[in-house]
Formats: C-alpha cells, structure tokens, sequence
C-alpha cells in the first residue's frame, strides 16, 4: 500500500478545506488497498474533523501535543498571514523529522506550500511531493522564485480547472508534462443526501420568491457590486428578494449599503449556516459575483440542487463549468448593469432555463469524490 500524506493547514471553512477532506476520504474510500492517508494535523486545525475521518480510516498525525490553533487570528490579510508564519517556523522540524522517519510515498501540499517546498529544495527525501494549485494565484517574486527553484523535485502538479492549466503553462515555470487536470471533490452523495433530508427540518420558508448568494464576505466575493447591481433590477422588480449567506469582515460596510439604499426588506444577511441545501432547492437562482474562483464550490453545490446559476465569468472556472454560457448565464466580471441585465434575462429565459439548468447538473458528475478518485489514480 502506498502512503499518502496531506498536508494543507487551513486556517479558516474555505473551500480548500472541504476539497482536503474529500480528496482524503475519496483515495481511503475507494483505494481501501492501494493507500494508505494520513491528513497531518500542524496547530489542531483539523481536530473537530478526527471523528469523521476516523469513519474512513483517515489517520490524523499530529505534529505538536499542543493545540494553538484557536489562539492564531484567522481573518485579514495581514493577521492570516501572521498565523501562516507562526505555523511555519513551528513546523519546520516536525515536518522535517516527519518525512524523514515515515517516508510517505506522496506527500499532497494545498496551503501553506513555501514550507515543504523549502524543505523540499533544501533537503532530499524519498517521498514525492504533488504540488496542489487552486484559485488564481499571484506569481508575486517569492512564489515565483521558490517555484521555479523546485520545479525540478516536484513531482507532479495538479489544478482543478483547464484554464489554471493554461495559465501555468504560458508562465512556463513547470514543464507540460507535470501539470494534470484534478477537479475538486467538492460532491459526496452520501452527505448530500443526509442533509437535504435534514434541511427540510431546520429551516423556514422565505415568504416570497429569492435568489441566493453563498461565501464569506470578503473581497473576492464581490457582494457589495452584488448588492448594487440588485438595488437597479429592484427598482423595476418587486418579485425577488436577496439572501446572502456567510460571515466576514465587511458583514458591517455590507449591512450599511443595505440600509443606505433602503433595502432591508430586499436584501438579508443570513449568516453562516451548517445546512445550505434547503434554501438552494427553494430559490429562484443561485449567484456568484466574485472576482475569481476556483471554480466556485458553491456553485457546483447548487447545479446539483437543480438551481439555476448566474455567473461572473471570473478566473478560474466558473465560465469552464457554465459551459461558457450553455448550462446557465454569464455577466462580465465586476461591469456596472451587467448582473443586473442578467437578472432580468434570467426572468425571461422561459424553457431555456431548464436546459441550462440539466446542463450543469450533468457537469456535476466530475465533482464526485469517486471521480476524484479516478482522476488521482490515472495521475499517479
């Protein structure tokens, strides 16, 4: 059996973190005699996970007794990449000491890469390390550096989307041979059966018809040029509400546009919930407004509840999984009356909409944990 170590400190519910999870689950799962996973715990960060990963035989290996993970702040450019520094220097010689008693196979690098690609660079192991690339990624001077310094050693180089791949290779730091289209494992039908059941249990009913919004209120997620967009289409529609859900840092300068333009009974800020799926399978349609994805996790979620998605057509991958166009909409990236024109086709599609609509839902189907499964063992 092989050994397949994880390594991807998530600091906060960001979408890497549930492909972490899934990705771990998915080679346990399906290649009960082929791997071996282990998910290796830096600060604690994965502890309220341990009793689910223990369900597929996912060993988490912690690399300190200590938990310090609540004491790291999470949120903020400047403070987020503080804690990625305190994580680092603290794990530079468990990770070390690590790879070089156990020897994994494959050691799998999500966040956090400039430590075991330092380690990397700097010492030789047995181990093979796949470099995992998601989102739109800056190639400030130091990730282009230290890249381009251990292209040599990394193995292999997945990234979820076609166009990343494209990126990469017009950059030329990695040769063409090492990069590999991976898709997230963003679907595991079991969870997503168990709670839809249990959606229709928790939660109300919104008394009027609503379009959705999902994902933490930050700056990628675009929500105050959502908001703008959907004050123009209500001055002439009074059929549709607003609901966004999650929290952040500008939940605030959010709730203050709202009231400024005079929408509270328009526009609602839910918060986070556990449980999205039953105000998916009740809207009109899902929107994503951000400035990039990868391709968008939320998204995917909501092709599987047969809802109708309106998307920027942002770097990475919301146009590859629309299809361009052909399993729902696409407005131009952050352009003033583009949602808002979108909003009001949208209204007006008719029995296009259910077309678009199978669309997405067949290109789910590469999102499973079990098509996750295939693609890691054809590139390994």
């Amino acid at each position: 059996m092989k050994n397949i170590f994880y390594w991807s400190p998530c600091l906060s519910k960001i979408g890497t973190l549930k492909s972490t999870i899934n990705s771990a689950i998915s080679l346990s799962r399906y290649g009960k005699n082929k791997f071996n996973v282990k998910i290796l715990n830096t600060c604690g960060e994965w502890d309220e996970y341990k009793s689910e990963f223990k369900k597929y035989d996912v060993e988490v290996i912690d690399l300190f007794k200590i938990n310090y993970f609540n004491f790291l702040p999470k949120t903020g450019f400047i403070k987020s990449r503080f804690s990625y520094l305190i994580i680092f220097i603290f794990s530079f010689f468990p990770l070390l000491r690590i790879l070089n008693k156990k020897n994994p196979e494959y050691l799998i690098v999500h966040l956090l890469t400039s430590l075991p690609l330092f380690l990397l660079y700097i010492f030789r192991f047995k181990t093979r390390f796949i470099l995992r690339i998601s989102g739109m990624p800056k190639l400030n001077f130091f990730r282009n550096f230290l890249w381009k310094i251990c292209e040599r050693k990394i193995e292999k180089i997945t990234c979820p989307t076609i166009d990343l791949i494209k990126q990469l290779q017009k950059n030329k730091i990695f040769k063409e041979e090492k990069l590999f289209f991976l898709p997230d494992p963003v679907i595991n039908i079991n969870n997503f059966i168990n709670q839809i059941n249990l959606s229709k249990k928790d939660n109300k009913k919104h008394p009027r018809k609503y379009f959705i919004a999902v994902g933490r209120l930050t700056k990628q997620k675009n929500f105050k040029y959502l908001i703008n967009e959907f004050h123009n289409f209500a001055k002439k529609n009074n059929d549709y509400d607003l609901l966004i859900f999650g929290e952040g840092e500008q939940k605030k300068n959010l709730t203050n546009q709202i009231i400024n333009k005079s929408l509270n009974q328009r526009i609602f800020l839910m918060g986070y919930s556990k449980n999205i799926y039953y105000y998916m399978k009740n809207a009109s349609a899902f929107i994503l407004s951000s400035l990039w994805e990868e391709p968008g996790h939320v998204m995917i979620e909501a092709a599987l509840c047969n809802l109708f998605v309106i998307s920027s057509d942002c770097e990475n991958g919301p146009k590859e999984f629309l299809q361009n166009g052909n399993a729902g909409l696409l407005f131009k990236n952050n352009k003033k009356n583009e949602l808002q024109n979108k909003l009001e086709e949208f209204i007006n599609l008719g029995k296009n909409i259910n077309l678009k609509k199978i669309n997405a839902k067949n290109n789910c189907k590469d999102y499973t944990i079990f098509r996750h499964y295939l693609y890691f063992k054809r590139i390994i």
